[in-house]
């Protein structure tokens, strides 16, 4: 080997590269790939699980269970560390790639950063087909992997090893760009990862990627500033890109200047504390009841990181003021259009630094304002009957649980949630305190997430009490992590709310037409329908199968008591409670379309179609 070369294999290559990226943001830098999750198998094993033991005290390597959870568990990691440190995934060809795409789909839908590393065939062909080969009989380069083309930022599949040097480089640009992150996929067909080359040195150098702050252009800021002066009625709305940014000194100065209220998106909660005179809560269709007023009157949107999701606008039917104008402050450029909207493609808290610059001596109406404030209040009232719990020995309702939680997290802990009845709940009642504590992964809404997004959370943040917040049908989507939570020593919380059935899609199925059918885990009658009896299933004994400590809760004091225990353990827990189905959430303030059937026999059916097509009468395009 000469002085500026290095004979390694390509699975080596790649991990001691990956060992010396950094990312920098404000002066603070941090490792880009800080640890990699793995599942060993064909595909794998030989080449980056070599790798990986050869460069132990360089990259940590974390056991997974499930594949799909290992990306959760890396996209929680890096949410929670503001996309600014990632994890890698390393799996088998196969099944253990193909597990990858929904974790990828995730990540990319909600611009979160994980590098996925796959198993492929034999780029060489000298074995073929091999054990769990997709032979394709016109396109012989297809593999399994690339069902993860159409999910990934950036995707390439490695054939020779010097191919890996412009392609990890592309790899890391990307991972690092808060404008383009997502999954990035990079194959690795096992005889290549195998193969020796001789690497330049330069390839492993410290190599430091900054995430840049762009200032938005001056004359798309002028017609930002003018646009808001002239409104009577103008709206904030905060979505996932002001945490990302860490923009919450500068939107909370933006509104203190200005008085402008602020809603916010299910990833953009937390951007204001609960208790600031000027935050409504959540808006669209699991929004407040004072969000989703002041919204459908506002003459100015100020979108700040937000992708405006069919929630967040209730399909089209929310922003219903005929002069509403739209302000997108974006990083990306394919957002900040939407809406039609006047757009400000810059980093969002220099962006709303500007705009407050922008915006001296402009502040709303006090009309404006007390009118806010007092809806503000109302609804304050509405979550706390909703929260409170007057008889300690009842069974709890499910806004109950998030009560007794509520009284016991602090400031700085996570609670995490995705799917189900849950987010709904959450997004009205949640009384967010810091940017940190709410963790909600609905751009993808996926079953399953939270309990390895748990482990994620708790890497990125050690010492901080983090809760799982799951359902009865999410759990069994992915309650395999708890072993790895054991295994690592992470002390995560999960609370299980039991419920017997997937509750959220229930009702939806009852508002539809679906008449509830196929969504109560019951044993099924003789009819065919899922009435009979709940199923014989205890939940609580399979976690504690598992390796978890597991609290039973009947009632709210015990409920409150087994929380507060849970919280000052520093194994991880479960604490596990059956809850009282009776509705006691605030109904939905707002629409959601989901198609019903144009024609049905059933009078469930058509009666629902009566009240779609009344509701969607009422949709707008801004164009």
């Amino acid at each position: 080997m000469s002085a500026t070369t290095r004979r390694l294999t390509t699975a080596q290559a790649l991990v001691r590269f990956l060992s010396a990226q950094y990312t920098e943001r404000d002066g603070v830098r941090r490792r880009l790939i800080a640890g990699t999750w793995g599942i060993f198998g064909h595909g794998n094993v030989a080449g980056l699980g070599q790798a990986l033991v050869e460069y132990r005290d360089a990259m940590p390597y974390h056991q997974g269970r499930n594949e799909q959870a290992m990306v959760h568990a890396a996209v929680g990691y890096a949410r929670q560390l503001n996309r600014l440190s990632a994890q890698a995934v390393t799996t088998s060809i196969g099944p253990g790639a193909t597990n990858l795409v929904t974790g990828a789909a995730l990540a990319t839908i909600n611009r979160l950063p994980v590098l996925l590393l796959p198993g492929d065939y034999f780029a060489s062909r000298a074995a073929d087909p091999l054990l769990q080969q997709l032979e394709h009989p016109v396109e012989a380069d297809v593999s399994v992997n690339d069902t993860l083309r159409p999910v990934s930022r950036y995707f390439d599949r490695i054939t020779r090893p010097e191919a890996l040097i412009a392609s990890a480089l592309h790899a890391m640009r990307v991972l690092a760009d808060p404008a383009e992150t997502g999954a990035v996929t990079l194959a690795l067909p096992q005889d290549v990862q195998a193969e020796a080359y001789d690497w330049p040195e330069e390839f492993f150098a410290e190599r430091v990627w900054t995430v840049r702050r762009p200032a938005p252009d001056p004359v798309e800021l002028d017609a930002a500033v003018a646009a808001v002066r002239a409104a009577r009625r103008p709206l904030i709305v905060a979505g996932g890109g002001v945490h990302h940014s860490e923009a919450e000194d500068a939107l909370r100065a933006l509104v203190d200047a200005t008085g402008i209220p602020v809603a916010s998106t299910q990833a953009g909660k937390g951007s204001l504390s609960h208790d600031h005179p000027a935050d409504l809560g959540g808006i669209g269709h699991t929004g407040t009841a004072v969000s989703d007023a002041l919204a459908r009157d506002a003459d100015v949107v100020i979108g700040v990181g937000t992708r405006y999701t069919d929630f967040t606008t209730a399909s089209g039917t929310l922003f219903r003021n005929p002069d509403v104008t739209f302000v997108n402050l974006n990083i990306t450029g394919f957002d900040a259009h939407k809406l039609a909207a006047r757009p400000l493609v810059c980093d969002a808290r220099t962006g709303l630094e500007r705009l407050a610059e922008g915006l001296a001596g402009y502040r709303v109406d006090a009309d404006y304002e007390a009118e806010y404030r007092t809806g503000k209040e109302r609804w304050d009232e509405v979550v706390e009957a909703a929260l409170r719990a007057d008889d300690a020995t009842a069974v709890p309702t499910q806004t109950q649980v998030l009560g007794a939680l509520d009284a016991v997290v602090g400031d700085d802990d996570v609670v995490i949630n995705a799917a189900g009845s849950l987010p709904g709940d959450l997004h009205k009642l949640w009384r967010a305190r810091s940017p940190r504590q709410y963790h909600l992964e609905y751009g993808y809404s996926c079953m399953g997430y939270e309990i390895p997004a748990s482990l994620g959370v708790q890497q990125a943040a050690p010492g901080t009490p983090v809760w799982a917040l799951v359902g009865d049908g999410t759990y069994l989507m992915m309650p395999t992590e708890i072993v790895t939570a054991v295994q690592e020593g992470l002390p995560v919380n999960v609370v299980l709310v039991q419920n017997h059935g997937y509750a959220s899609i229930g009702g939806l199925s009852e508002e539809t037409g679906g008449e509830r059918y196929g969504t109560a885990y019951r044993h099924r009658a003789a009819d065919g329908s899922f009435t009979g009896a709940p199923l014989p299933v205890d939940l609580a004994a399979n976690a504690a199968s598992l390796g978890m400590d597991v609290l039973r809760a009947k009632t709210v004091r015990e409920l409150r008591t087994a929380l507060a225990e849970a919280r000052a353990s520093d194994r991880p827990t479960c604490v596990y409670v059956e809850t009282d189905p009776a509705p006691t959430a605030p109904p939905a303030e707002a629409w959601w379309d989901v198609p019903v059937a144009e024609v049905a026999t059933r009078e469930a059916a058509v009666r629902a179609r009566e009240r779609y097509e009344a509701q969607v009468a009422g949709r707008r395009r801004h164009l």
